[in-house]
């Protein structure tokens, strides 16, 4: 089952400031994302990892 986090819990992990990962999923960047009863938004935790890990392999291209 996947471990569902909230935008704090997303920054956290990518050691960012949530308001990035809110200017991120804004801009069409980051991690997928979706929206849970109205307005609280989640990231599935493969999802934020997956970010981290395609960051990666851009950066040591």
């Amino acid at each position: 089952m996947n471990e569902y986090m909230a935008t704090a819990e997303a920054g956290e992990l990518l050691r960012v400031p949530a308001e990035t990962v809110r200017y991120w999923r804004y801009v069409g960047k980051g991690p997928k994302s979706f929206r849970a009863g109205g307005r609280r938004v989640l990231y599935a935790r493969e999802d934020v990892e997956a970010l981290v890990v395609t960051a990666r392999a851009e950066g040591a291209a």
